[in-house]
């Protein structure tokens, strides 16, 4: 009897998860919708434009120095970057940080293969409808968001790379 209630209490409790995270996702008013084009300063220099990189499956991943997961979840997604860029993956690490001293030098320690972007006045953030830190907005190879995820947990780099290898494969 002990083994049904705990498979069933595990069940109901994995239930409540995906009615969560799919929650969370119907809430995020892009979803479905041809992501907004902006054009961003790297902190290497470099000019980044979104819509130059149609064809591909972008990853915007949202950070800010005063975030206790974003350098976590950079380094995750660096991961899959690494993996990933070959197949056509393009990932940009967006500050959303009100001191441009602090978002270099976060920039500078968290160390990544992809374009860190400075977004001083914030105007990509709200496009992106950025409301919690750290996020990560999936866009698919013709433009459009599919996906959005907050906070960041040990289990998220696997849904990462199960996601980016749909998105890559379609």
């Amino acid at each position: 009897m002990g083994r049904v209630y705990e498979c069933r209490r595990r069940l109901v409790a994995l239930v409540l998860l995906v009615a969560s995270v799919a929650a969370v996702a119907a809430d995020y008013p892009l979803i479905g919708s041809s992501a907004p084009d902006f054009a961003l300063r790297a902190f290497t220099g470099y000019n980044v434009r979104l819509s130059e990189h149609r064809g591909e499956v972008v990853v915007l991943a949202f950070w800010s120095s005063a975030c206790s997961t974003c350098g976590s979840e950079l380094a995750a997604i660096n991961r899959s970057y690494s993996t990933y860029r070959t197949a056509g993956l393009a990932v940009f690490g967006i500050s959303v940080e009100d001191s441009r001293r602090h978002a270099r030098e976060f920039a500078r320690v968290h160390r990544v293969g992809f374009q860190m972007l400075d977004d001083p006045a914030e105007e990509v953030s709200r496009l992106f409808d950025v409301d919690s830190l750290p996020m990560v907005v999936l866009i698919d190879r013709n433009g459009t968001i599919r996906d959005v995820h907050h906070d960041f947990g040990s289990q998220d780099e696997a849904r990462y790379r199960a996601e980016l290898r749909r998105l890559l494969d379609e």
